[in-house]
């Protein structure tokens, strides 16, 4: 799964909320090094980590799980 759009929103709102990676990873409890892979969309996060991070900026994340049918091409949603 590709995490480009979520990467750039949550860079986005860190950045609105004038912090810098490490006081975020430091006050959300992630490692520096995932938050950055997490921003450059070159992660699977954890939904730990993602939840973690999202809290932190004060979003919500929501997740919808469903079946995949057969005859269409599905990926999961963030």
């Amino acid at each position: 799964m590709e995490w480009i759009h979520l990467a750039k929103q949550l860079k986005s709102r860190r950045k609105q909320l004038k912090l810098t990676q490490e006081e975020l990873a430091e006050i959300a409890g992630v490692s520096l090094r995932a938050l950055k892979q997490l921003e450059l969309g070159k992660a699977n996060p954890t939904l730990r980590t993602l939840f973690l991070v999202g809290d932190t900026m004060g979003l919500r994340l929501n997740f919808e799980i469903r079946t995949i049918d057969s005859d269409a091409k599905s990926d999961s949603f963030i």
